[in-house]
């Protein structure tokens, strides 16, 4: 079953923790998300559409694909229009060793949106697609024992919004969240 991707962005950011995220048969179960809205300074779509955020405008459940720092291919999934939720992290279970050719062997396989982007095979083609068609995959999970909650990262415009989720109590997540961060 797949998520209800028109929701409130950061109710979509909590509800995507927990799923299965495939990209052409390769992923794991998200364990990492962070949320952008329409009226965030911090979000690609806060200027309004352009040729590089359109993806963000189409319908809920579309994939918008960006380049950040010139290298690093981030997956973001499409809620509301203008509204994002960017997968920082899975734990790697399908593909691992297409992962490991891409990525190399180390432990941080798919541990920050980077080396997701890397570790699942993300290219720029891929923005604007849908997810549940064309080789994306992203399906509900089961219930989650635990959710952090804390400020989102490598930002510097409303960084302290509470808008980046983790799964408690498991390894792989990009960054350490604050002491006392669970929901």
């Amino acid at each position: 079953m797949i998520p209800d991707f028109d929701q409130e962005i950061t109710a979509l950011a909590r509800d995507l923790i927990g799923s299965r995220l495939l990209v052409r048969g390769v992923g794991g179960t998200v364990l990492e998300t962070e949320a952008y809205g329409r009226d965030d300074p911090a979000s690609h779509s806060f200027r309004g559409p352009t040729a590089r955020n359109a993806a963000m405008f189409g319908p809920p459940g579309t994939a918008y694909v960006y380049l950040s720092y010139g290298c690093h291919l981030c997956l973001n999934v499409v809620g509301r229009p203008g509204e994002a939720v960017l997968i920082r992290a899975i734990r790697p279970e399908i593909g691992i060793e297409a992962m490991r050719d891409r990525r190399g062997a180390g432990a941080a396989l798919a541990a920050g949106p980077g080396r997701l982007g890397q570790a699942l095979g993300v290219s720029l083609a891929d923005s604007g697609r849908r997810f549940g068609a064309e080789g994306l995959v992203l399906e509900r999970g089961g219930p989650v024992s635990g959710l952090l909650v804390g400020p989102r990262i490598g930002i510097t415009r409303a960084a302290d919004r509470p808008w980046r989720f983790g799964m408690a109590g498991v390894p792989g997540l990009s960054r350490a969240f604050p002491i006392g961060t669970g929901d």
